[in-house]
């Protein structure tokens, strides 16, 4: 592995040699590693090296061009500040192919700390202003540059056009037995996929978008807990600036596991929702228009709704997309975020309550 690492670094031109090597076990699709080099003068420097995973992201290329034209605009506003750095190679290149999945890049490395879950309201705040500050810093950037390098991929409307579909094809012979879960989607289909539609009507500005906002994907200050820098840029694309911030509290505001079999054990958290909200929307109330402010609370019910259809659609459709640990976890995600889901719905004139006090509160400052 040393030999290859070697050819790599000296592909990207890094200085130096590679002393040693640790596998990152964090991420589930691409192949990570940081390694030690030992510099010229006998300093050492850490770098992330990572092999794309080309099996899942079939535009290796264009998820690389769409990075470097981010971070490059990031970079060039806001020179002071920390940003992600991929190296690049004599051509000018942030990758390179050397064959089948042989797909590689480097960054430098960040001594940070991560949070894959949270209760500290402070760190869920700083949470929500990371994910702000990087709409923010993108502002004025054209999101339509961008590659969309998995078309749909929030497209409400058309993942639920998807699995109606599959419900009327019924390929496993399942459909009999999640007929619940299917009324209920039905029942709501309407309203979840609208900002979809209003969006491709071109009621809301196209939006440069993260679509992995969990906290995890934010590097935090070992000591002051404070936010450094956005990462995992792979399904950065156009998009809606509301289905970042929906999808991130969908992810923390919920009191259970994204897999969580005891119904009762799942609701929406509106603390932990204050919190990232107000994050969140100190950074980017200037910003947003405010048909898209006015859009938060409903993005963040429409993108719990539209994962729940994906994982029913895919334990319809025998299982093929989302690892599974036994037959009905699929099925037990899917119940899930429908329990999610509802309890949004129930608290929805509060949550948009908390999102006018908040825009109200930083304004005024």
């Amino acid at each position: 592995m040393l030999d290859t690492i070697k050819k790599i670094g000296e592909t990207f031109r890094l200085p130096g040699e590679p002393d040693s090597y640790d596998v990152i076990t964090n991420g589930n699709i691409n192949a990570t590693y940081r390694v030690t080099y030992r510099n010229p003068d006998g300093s050492r420097k850490n770098y992330i090296f990572q092999r794309i995973n080309t099996t899942v992201f079939s535009n290796p290329v264009q998820i690389m061009q769409n990075i470097d034209l981010v971070t490059t605009h990031i970079r060039t506003k806001y020179p002071n500040e920390r940003t992600l750095h991929f190296h690049h190679t004599a051509e000018g290149k942030n990758y390179i192919s050397a064959g089948e999945n042989a797909f590689w890049r480097v960054m430098n490395w960040v001594d940070s700390i991560t949070f894959d879950t949270c209760d500290d309201l402070s760190v869920i705040e700083a949470t929500g202003a990371a994910f702000g500050r990087f709409q923010n810093q993108l502002s004025d950037f054209d999101g339509a540059k961008l590659f969309e390098t998995i078309p749909d991929f929030h497209n409400t409307k058309k993942r639920l056009d998807t699995l109606f579909a599959h419900v009327a094809e019924d390929p496993c012979g399942r459909v009999s037995t999640v007929q619940d879960e299917i009324a209920y989607i039905e029942s709501v289909r309407e309203k979840a996929g609208a900002l979809s539609v209003r969006y491709a009507n071109g009621e809301f500005p196209v939006r440069v978008t993260h679509n992995d906002t969990k906290s995890n994907n934010v590097l935090f200050d070992r000591e002051t807990k404070m936010p450094i820098v956005v990462i995992d840029l792979d399904t950065v694309m156009p998009g809606m600036a509301m289905y970042d911030f929906g999808d991130a509290v969908r992810f923390i505001a919920n009191t259970a596991a994204e897999d969580e079999p005891d119904l009762q054990r799942v609701s929406f958290d509106t603390a932990k929702f204050r919190a990232f909200c107000k994050g969140f929307i100190g950074e980017v109330v200037s910003g947003l228009t405010q048909p898209e402010i006015d859009s938060l609370v409903l993005a963040s019910f429409s993108i719990t709704i539209e994962l729940a259809s994906r994982f029913l659609d895919d334990y319809i459709t025998g299982d093929k997309y989302f690892k599974v640990n036994y037959p009905e976890h699929n099925l037990v995600r899917t119940r899930c975020q429908l329990a999610l889901a509802k309890d949004i719905l129930r608290k929805q004139d509060a949550l948009e309550q908390i999102v006018r006090e908040t825009v109200r509160a930083v304004s005024e400052k």
